[in-house]
């Protein structure tokens, strides 16, 4: 009765399965037959790791929450993903874009891409309790730390729920995790912070959500994103390779993560203003400034250390593993 209701059995479906995630379906048929011999093809692998797939989505759903204080954080972490398709798979958009000739023959120009990507929108939920933090807990003093003072840990997730799809739209993901979030906390007693990359169209959708289910979000955008921009306002400023730069990266990401971002827009443009820099070199300094100044509401990372928030998506990029 155990038998499974296909060729292959239980045992070959799990390596195909663990082969391809690992690296792809040529090296799993390669590994498959080197165990096993030819008893499966690439399409045959394809196959097997559809079926096993097939239940994930209904077994996520059933999955009963933890039961957590109105205390616990309830995080909800959302991202965008480029990931290659078939030429067969491609949106029609991209698919017209990926034949449409290049200006170059041998590589591409500025601005062009190579149309082989559709953008798979990914979500995380998971509990954690609060944190606080302080702002040289997130980023070392010029110079490096002094002392044997131990740096504050951050927020530990647990329950983590992974969800993420190339085929749904955005809003579709973005709302089933606030599905996820409501089953977590029907009656909106926790604290719900949902972090982003800062895109404007995720950024709205998260806000929809929050507004059609009466619930107060606290969106705070990845404070990663931020030290990338301040990195090329930095190199605006300094010539490649200046040690200095990573001394004025860490000061002005400490002012930021103090809570004075407009202070940190106003200070870099005062700089830029007295370098005399011409456009083609201040160019990451005024990318910088705009997005500090764009996003300052969600910039808020005072409040998020003092409150023991998460400031980073990194979770969303881990396996689950709790």
């Amino acid at each position: 009765m155990s038998l499974p209701e296909r060729l292959h059995s239980h045992g070959l479906r799990k390596l195909a399965v663990l082969e391809a995630v690992n690296a792809s379906f040529d090296t799993a048929r390669e590994a498959i037959t080197r165990r096993c011999g030819p008893v499966a093809g690439k399409r045959q692998i394809e196959d097997l790791a559809v079926q096993v797939a097939v239940d994930i989505d209904s077994f996520s759903r059933a999955m009963a929450p933890t039961p957590c204080t109105a205390s616990t954080l309830l995080v909800i972490s959302a991202d965008g993903k480029g990931v290659v398709m078939r030429p067969d798979a491609l949106r029609p958009a991209t698919r017209k874009a990926a034949t449409r000739p290049g200006v170059f023959r041998t590589r591409l120009a500025s601005g062009e891409k190579v149309g082989r990507k559709r953008m798979a929108t990914l979500t995380a939920v998971y509990d954690a309790a609060p944190a606080v933090r302080r702002p040289h807990d997130i980023i070392a003093l010029p110079g490096g730390c002094h002392g044997k003072r131990a740096l504050r840990p951050g927020p530990k997730e647990t329950g983590k729920w992974l969800h993420g799809s190339v085929i749904h739209d955005a809003a579709t993901v973005i709302g089933e995790a606030f599905d996820q979030a409501e089953a977590r906390d029907p009656q909106h007693l926790r604290d719900w912070v949902v972090l982003v990359d800062g895109a404007r169209h995720q950024l709205d959708l998260i806000q929809d959500q929050a507004v059609l289910r009466g619930v107060t979000v606290h969106i705070v955008i990845d404070f990663v994103h931020v030290l990338e921009y301040l990195w090329q306002a930095a190199w605006s400023l300094h010539d490649p390779g200046d040690p200095a730069a990573e001394d004025w990266v860490a000061v002005h990401a400490l002012t930021v993560l103090s809570g004075n971002v407009r202070q940190t827009a106003q200070t870099i443009a005062r700089q830029v203003k007295k370098a005399r820099l011409p456009r083609a070199k201040r160019q990451g300094a005024d990318v910088c400034i705009r997005y500090l100044s764009s996003k300052e509401p969600f910039l808020r990372y005072d409040r998020a250390l003092t409150a023991g928030w998460p400031i980073a998506t990194g979770v969303i990029e881990e396996p689950a593993g709790t």
